[in-house]
């Protein structure tokens, strides 16, 4: 899995300061999306285990979840790095345009945000969107942390 340099992302999550895995290799393409460079897997570098638990050193103490855009593609190596991070104290959160994501995927996540991008319908921060930010272990729906009103 390639991902771009992680970054510290304070509005992903709501109240958690997360790090950031933007993973290369998406498969849906969505029409409008913000970052279409992801779509190219050559794109980035290897999150290998070692990379990861690098980081996730680094910035222990510092972040209280991980959240990665995408990767869902590669489940094997997300579980396992999402298993590190949970094992390291954090939360952890998928932001993927799948409308569901297999159990073993679900069963490592504090978060989940589901459904393609729809240019006209917008993202979390709209009232009309497709998409889902959701507290998996509640089942609750998270959006109204996004909107701006």
């Amino acid at each position: 899995m390639n991902v771009f340099e992680p970054q510290i992302c304070f509005q992903e999550v709501p109240n958690e300061i997360a790090l950031g895995f933007l993973c290369t290799g998406c498969q849906i393409g969505c029409r409008g999306c913000h970052s279409p460079q992801v779509w190219d897997a050559q794109n980035g570098t290897p999150l290998t285990v070692g990379r990861f638990t690098g980081l996730l050193h680094k910035y222990s103490g510092l972040i209280t979840c991980v959240v990665f855009f995408g990767g869902e593609w590669q489940a094997p190596l997300l579980i396992k790095l999402l298993q590190l991070a949970r094992h390291a104290g954090l939360k952890t959160c998928l932001y993927t345009g799948l409308q569901e994501v297999p159990a073993p995927l679900r069963a490592e996540l504090t978060y989940l945000k589901t459904g393609p991008y729809i240019q006209a319908l917008g993202g979390l921060d709209k009232p009309n969107t497709n998409q889902l930010f959701i507290d998996v272990a509640s089942g609750q729906i998270l959006n109204a942390h996004f909107s701006r009103e």
